[in-house]
C-alpha cells in the first residue's frame, strides 16, 4: 500500500498531514510512504527529516502515481489527484456539508473520500478526532491573540505605583476550544468566567477555576446534543441567555466565543448592540467566524473596530501554529489508519461504526447518509 502525503494548496493552510514521526510508523505497518517535496516547510519539517525517516521525496505526480491512500489537511481538489490508483482512500478534513461540489468532485473520480471531520466522538476514536485536537490549539490561541490586541496586562500587578487589575475574560461556548481558552486566561493571570447551553459543562468551568453563568429561570431547557457538541434551544432559553449574557458582557475587558454546532452556521451570541456596551479597548475573538460567526459584525480574516471594541476574526487557527497542529493532526491520521490495519492485506479496513460515519464517496457515488 503506498501513502500519498501531499502538499497543502488551500491559502494560508500551513500544516501538514504527516511528520517525520509518523512517517516512520505508517512504514513500520508495512507501508510505501511517499512525500510532496515541500509539504512540511511551513510547519518547520524539512524534507530531509522525511527522507531520513524512509519516505520518498517527490514531486506531486509522481507522489501520487498509484497511491491507494492520500493523505491532506483540507480536501484536495478533486482534479489534483490524477494519478492515484482507483478507489483511492482520500483521508482529510473535507468539510461536507459546506463543500458539496467538493464530494461529488471525489465521487465522479473514483475515489472514496473519508471525511475525518466527521468522526464520531467515541471512547475508540478520541485518538483520531482531529476536532479536538485541532481545537484545543485554536482555544489556547485564541487567548493569545486577544492578549495580542488587547493592549493591558492580564493579572493583577501590584506596584508602589499602584495596582492593576486583572483582565475580565469571558468565555462563551465551553467545548475542547473553550476549556483550553478557560486554562490559558486563568495561568495568565486573568479573572475569568464561561458560558454554556450544556448544564454538564458547569464542572468543568469550576474545575479550571472559572465562574459559571448559566441561565437558571428556565428550568428543564438545555442545549445538550449528540457526541458532545451542543445543540439548539427553545426561543425561551434563547431570550433568558441574551438578557443575562447581556449584563454580563458589559463587564468584560475579553470576550472568546467558541460556539458551532455541526452542519448548520454558527449560532449568533453576541449582537452589535451588545458589542456597544462594552468599554472602548475590549476585544472579541470570534473562533467560529468561518462558519458565520458567532459575532455580529465579526469578518473572516481580518481584526474590525465597531464601537471603540476590536473584534478578532482569524482564519484557520491552528495554521498558526502549524508545527503542533500538525504533530497532532498527523497522530490522528496515524492512529486511525494503525486501528484499521490488516497485515494480511496489507492496508487498513474499516468496520461499520466509523466507517459508514465517515466515508462521503464510494463506487462512484454519495454515501454519506448525511448527504443525501
Amino acid at each position: 500500500m503506498k501513502i500519498a502525503v501531499l502538499r497543502e494548496q488551500a491559502d494560508g493552510e500551513k500544516r501538514v498531514s504527516a511528520t517525520p514521526e509518523t512517517v516512520r510508523k505508517l512504514i513500520s505497518l508495512g507501508a510505501d510512504v511517499a512525500v510532496e517535496a515541500g509539504s512540511g516547510f511551513a510547519a518547520s519539517f524539512a524534507d530531509q527529516g522525511y527522507a531520513e525517516a524512509g519516505a520518498q521525496v517527490a514531486d506531486r505526480a509522481a507522489t501520487l502515481a498509484g497511491a491507494g491512500i492520500v493523505l491532506g489537511v483540507q480536501g484536495p481538489d478533486p482534479a489534483s489527484l490524477a494519478g492515484a490508483a482507483p478507489g483511492a482512500w482520500v483521508v482529510a478534513s473535507l468539510n461536507p456539508f459546506g463543500a458539496r461540489d467538493r464530494v461529488e468532485g471525489y465521487a465522479a473520480a473514483g475515489l472514496e473520500a473519508l471525511a475525518m471531520d466527521l468522526m464520531p466522538r467515541i471512547t475508540r476514536a478520541q485518538s483520531m478526532d482531529i476536532l479536538s485536537s485541532q481545537s484545543n490549539l485554536s482555544g489556547y490561541k485564541a487567548v493569545l491573540d486577544a492578549a495580542a490586541e488587547y493592549g493591558r496586562a492580564f493579572p493583577m500587578m501590584m506596584t508602589a505605583a499602584g495596582t492593576v487589575s486583572a483582565a475580565r475574560v469571558f468565555v462563551m461556548g465551553v467545548g475542547v476550544a473553550g476549556l483550553q481558552a478557560i486554562a490559558t486566561a486563568r495561568r495568565l493571570g486573568a479573572q475569568v468566567s464561561a458560558t454554556d447551553v450544556r448544564s454538564a459543562t458547569r464542572e468543568q468551568i469550576q474545575s479550571l477555576g472559572a465562574k459559571p453563568i448559566f441561565v437558571d429561570s428556565v428550568a428543564g431547557i438545555e442545549g445538550e446534543g449528540t457526541g458532545g457538541y451542543a445543540g439548539e434551544t427553545s426561543p425561551e432559553y434563547q431570550a433568558a441567555q441574551a438578557e443575562l449574557v447581556s449584563g454580563h458582557i458589559a463587564k468584560q475587558d475579553i470576550v472568546i466565543t467558541t460556539a458551532l454546532i455541526p452542519g448548520r452556521p454558527a449560532p449568533r451570541l453576541i449582537t452589535d448592540g451588545q458589542v456597544a456596551t462594552m468599554r472602548p479597548g475590549s476585544v472579541i475573538v470570534d473562533l467560529a467566524v468561518e462558519q458565520g460567526g458567532n459575532v455580529e459584525g465579526a469578518v473572516a480574516g481580518e481584526v474590525v473596530e465597531r464601537h471603540g471594541v476590536r473584534i478578532v476574526g482569524h482564519r484557520n487557527v491552528p495554521s498558526r501554529l502549524a508545527a503542533d497542529a500538525s504533530a497532532l493532526y498527523a497522530r490522528n491520521l496515524f492512529n486511525f489508519l494503525s486501528a484499521f490495519w490488516d497485515k494480511e492485506q496489507g492496508r487498513p479496513v474499516l468496520d461499520a461504526e466509523i466507517g459508514d460515519a465517515i466515508r462521503l464517496t464510494q463506487g462512484g457515488k454519495i454515501v454519506n447518509p448525511r448527504l443525501l
